[in-house]
């Protein structure tokens, strides 16, 4: 989920210590992947505090450090001519990369003038990202509002997003859709929303355009309260991304804050082998990114922060069975 606020949180030290070069050959090493997975390794470098600039910035650090797919930069890659863009797939292809996903640039979720003037660029948005290649564009569900009922709430997002999807549709790509189950922030305003997969999988029925799915996040999974049992219950044809993360001990999952949260496998409170292995058993072929938007991690530099991020998701990946 990209968060409109950048989230704060004082990580333990340890976390450069992660990302040397021995620790990450060694965890790399530990990680050979099934002969059977089909979900790749996703860089977003705005969720873990990397800068850059352009999509061949992107490719660069993703090739660099071992992983296997990368953000769209889907404004970007709209503005590219035909040799620009070009050049840009054969260094990707090059680098033995695929695209992973990329995020909604439109905010649906303030007031209707403030939408309809994000939706007059985005159909040149979507022509680009279908002109490239990428097949999937995601983002995330507020849990909560201080002046919409659930019901006003619904009927309202599922409008905008119904629009937002047909646009996408004319051009082959899966929107997908990330609920927030983190308990403090669907009690942070009046009335509660969407928090849970299965209230997800109601809107995503009304919306109805057919190329609506999910993003699956094992923060908001574990802080909703989901279970293993739900995402097996989950095709792998309704799972458009996934994120990945971990959470701090000692504190019960109902006190736990959105923007404080671990590197995958960092503290094992979450499960995630087990979320890993669902989706897993599921058949699911696309991108896993690590979001875990954490101050420590964010303050590396580059290099830094990518081998940090690596090495947790390796470890993670270790797990699959």
């Amino acid at each position: 989920m990209r968060e409109i606020n950048r989230r704060e949180f004082i990580h333990d030290a340890a976390l450069a210590t992660a990302a040397s070069g021995a620790a990450l050959a060694g965890v790399l090493n530990a990680a050979a992947a099934p002969a059977n997975r089909k979900m790749t390794i996703m860089l977003v470098c705005g969720a873990i505090g990397v800068s850059a600039k352009t999509q061949a910035e992107v490719n660069v650090l993703a090739h660099k450090h071992g992983f296997e797919s990368v953000e769209a930069r889907g404004e970007e890659l709209a503005r590219l001519s035909d040799g620009e863009l070009q050049a840009v797939l054969a260094d990707l292809k090059a680098k033995g990369l695929v695209w992973g996903a990329a995020s909604l640039p439109v905010d649906y979720r303030g007031d209707e003038a403030k939408f309809k003037e994000g939706m007059k660029g985005f159909p040149g948005v979507a022509k680009g990202l279908e002109r490239a290649g990428v097949k999937r564009l995601g983002t995330w569900l507020t849990p909560s509002s201080d002046s919409l009922t659930y019901l006003a709430n619904f009927r309202q997002t599922a409008r905008r997003l119904r629009e937002v999807a047909s646009v996408l549709k004319d051009h082959g790509i899966r929107f997908g859709l990330e609920y927030v189950g983190t308990q403090k922030s669907l009690v942070g305003r009046k009335y509660p929303f969407i928090h849970t997969l299965a209230e997800t999988q109601d809107l995503i029925a009304e919306i109805g355009t057919g190329n609506v799915g999910l993003v699956l996040d094992s923060w908001h999974w574990w802080t909703a309260g989901d279970t293993e049992a739900d995402l097996l219950a989950v095709k792998n044809e309704q799972i458009v991304s996934v994120d990945l993360n971990d959470a701090p001990a000692g504190k019960p999952r109902e006190e736990q804050i959105d923007n404080q949260r671990e590197l995958p496998m960092a503290t094992g409170v979450i499960n995630v082998g087990a979320f890993l292995n669902a989706i897993h058993r599921i058949g699911y072929d696309g991108p896993v990114r690590a979001e875990p938007f954490n101050k420590a991690l964010n303050a590396l530099d580059n290099d830094a922060a990518c081998a940090a991020t690596i090495t947790a998701m390796k470890k993670a990946f270790a797990l699959i069975q």
